[in-house]
């Protein structure tokens, strides 16, 4: 038996936000007898639902899903402790006879467990790291990641500047170290056989979907949940707070934009943000197979999946 053969094989669903992941995933699982693993960075967050566009309620009683509400909006999850829980998840799936499926769009996710990334942790500088933080909050998360892209260019390109928890900590390893963030990761064999479907929408199509779903967040109420998180002490810097949604209803909370224009810079970053995800998941990758989302569970694409 070959190598490849002993691994455990995993169907990975990938794509921009707004592409229909959640409901391909759903429904692939469903016709595979699978469970989902979430890779995305903002479904760990528990009280955080509208503003993620996470899987409702009945969708996860419908189809077992993993790493979704497993940390509070204050807690760090790093991506190496993403790994180990993800790891554990396929493994557990598979020992019980079912189909892991990992689903989502957050591009550092994918390709940590695609690629099999060996993520040094290191132990924390926490004086250096408040130093870093308080520079930050002075000059901005903007500013705070151009200055990690003079440093080191490639770890910025890859860290939304929203996020300021990573910018941090890719400054911190920088200045411990001496070398670049992006030069610390080091690959190994990938422990699983994988098949990858792309979710394929023009990008005009998913500006639409984009401005479409932020209007209808704004209806089921956004800004209610994050008017009740910021109540439970929440700080908006937080980087859970920070992300692309919860930071402009924050700034609309106090006072500093009207809705209106809360709305539409959502839309505008989200736009941007599937830019840069394109750098993760391009379509001229061969190990991807691109598809129109609703193929996900036609007879050619379960024929497949059987065949693997």
């Amino acid at each position: 038996m070959s190598l490849q053969q002993t691994k455990i094989p995993v169907i990975f669903i990938v794509g921009p936000t707004a592409s229909g992941k959640t409901d391909a995933g759903i429904r692939l699982a469903k016709a595979i007898n699978g469970e989902i693993v979430s890779a995305d960075s903002r479904y760990l967050y528990r009280g955080m639902d509208i503003g993620t566009a996470k899987p409702s309620m009945e969708e996860r009683q419908d189809v077992p899903h993993w790493l979704i509400d497993v940390a509070d909006p204050d807690e760090t999850w790093s991506l190496s402790l993403f790994c180990k829980a993800a790891d554990d998840a396929i493994r557990d799936i598979h020992k019980r006879g079912k189909r892991p499926v990992l689903v989502g769009g957050t591009g550092q996710y994918v390709r940590s467990i695609l690629d099999g990334w060996d993520i040094p942790e290191g132990e924390p500088d926490h004086r250096l790291r408040n130093v870093l933080e308080n520079w930050g909050r002075k000059i901005g998360a903007e500013d705070l990641h151009r200055k990690l892209a003079l440093i080191d260019p490639e770890a910025a390109e890859k860290i939304e500047w929203q996020n300021m928890r990573r910018t941090v900590r890719a400054l911190e390893v920088i200045f411990m170290s001496g070398k670049k963030f992006s030069a610390q990761r080091t690959t190994k064999e990938p422990l699983y056989n994988a098949l990858i479907f792309g979710m394929k929408r023009e990008r005009s199509e998913l500006y639409q979907r984009i401005d479409l779903r932020v209007d209808h967040m704004l209806e089921q109420g956004l800004v209610e949940e994050t008017s009740a998180l910021l109540s439970k002490g929440y700080s908006p810097s937080l980087p859970s707070m920070s992300a692309i949604g919860y930071k402009e209803v924050c700034d609309y909370l106090d006072q500093k934009t009207s809705l209106k224009e809360a709305a539409q810079l959502i839309k505008f970053r989200t736009h941007n943000y599937v830019r840069r995800q394109a750098n993760w998941f391009k379509a001229s990758d061969p190990a991807i197979n691109w598809i129109d989302p609703d193929e996900i569970d036609s007879p050619e694409i379960l024929t497949k999946i059987g065949e693997f």
